[in-house]
This record gives C-alpha cells, sequence and structure tokens, in this order.
C-alpha cells in the first residue's frame, strides 16, 4: 500500500495536467475558421424597437462586436465603459456593436433603463452561434471581437474586457 500510493499521486498529477492542457485549448477563443468579418458584414439584426439594421453600413471601419445579456451581470458593468471607449474614439474612427443574446423585449427594456450610445441589436440564441463563427468556442459571455477596417477578426476576448487593454488594441488598428 505505502508503494502504490506515490504511484496514484503521480498519474493524478499526471492526468490533471492533461486535463488542464486540453481545457485551455478547448474553451479560449480561437481564431475564426474563415473570414468572421466577412459574415458578420452580411446580416442584418433587429434593434431593440424592432427595425432591421444592415450590418454592412459599419464595413470600412473598425468594429467592436460585444456579445452580451442582460442577465450577465460582467456584461452590463462592462457597458458603460464600452459607451465611453464609444465616445472617446467617436462613430468616424470606429463603431461598437452589442449583440444581444437574450429576448427581444429583455434588450428593449434594458435600452430603456441605460443610456448607451452605441447600437443594441438582438442576436437571440442565434447569437451565440454567430460568436462561436467569431470564435467564441466556450459560448460564454461576454464575449467580444475587434475587426479591422477590412473586416479581418484581430482579436477577441472571453469575459469582461480590460478597457486599457480595448483601448490599445483599437489605437494599434
Amino acid at each position: 500500500m505505502k508503494r502504490t500510493f506515490p504511484i496514484l499521486i503521480a498519474f493524478g498529477i499526471l492526468f490533471a495536467g492533461i486535463g488542464v492542457y486540453f481545457g485551455v485549448n478547448e474553451y479560449s477563443p480561437k481564431a475564426p475558421a474563415d473570414d468572421g468579418g466577412v459574415r458578420l458584414f452580411a446580416l442584418s439584426l433587429p434593434d431593440a424597437k424592432g427595425s432591421s439594421i444592415a450590418l454592412s453600413q459599419y464595413r470600412g471601419k473598425p468594429v467592436l462586436v460585444n456579445f452580451w445579456a442582460t442577465w450577465c451581470p460582467p456584461c452590463v458593468d462592462e457597458m458603460p465603459e464600452l459607451n465611453a471607449l464609444q465616445q472617446e474614439f467617436g462613430a468616424q474612427k470606429m463603431q461598437i456593436i452589442g449583440i444581444g443574446i437574450d429576448s427581444a423585449t429583455n434588450i428593449a427594456d434594458f435600452a430603456v433603463k441605460q443610456k448607451i450610445d452605441y447600437p443594441l441589436l438582438v442576436g437571440g440564441a442565434g447569437g451565440t452561434d454567430l460568436s462561436r463563427q467569431l470564435g467564441n468556442k466556450a459560448g460564454g459571455l461576454p464575449f467580444t471581437v475587434l475587426i479591422d477596417a477590412s473586416g479581418k477578426v484581430r482579436k477577441q476576448y472571453l469575459g469582461r474586457v480590460k478597457i486599457e487593454q480595448l483601448r490599445s488594441d483599437l489605437r494599434a488598428l
């Protein structure tokens, strides 16, 4: 028994390490298989009032797409910072788009209560699939994607964004 205990411990450490390795590789944001920006700009999504918004109108400048939900505290917490970032850079230099993984009613109610200057669009359940096409393999929220002016996905952020890092990444474009 005394000889098998260290062997069991060694195997436990080995398998834990293997699990961590595959877990990190499986759930880290991955670059889209194809040009996700092109696919994104081909879409039209409804806004909180039900009007269809063609995302192609944002082509030609950097776009920051933030996938969020009203029931997601980190999503809601980062929105004032994203709003300030939109005001700082201005719609002429860059555009933030919020795609809600939520119902149109919840997003409309949220839009009435909060003062957000960038478009809040309704992705619904299909928004999760769209976020996965843009590299969100884990399907977690919030998920933010930085797309350059040519439509190429430059960076993905899973979880609450670090606003200074995001500001630096935007300036680099």
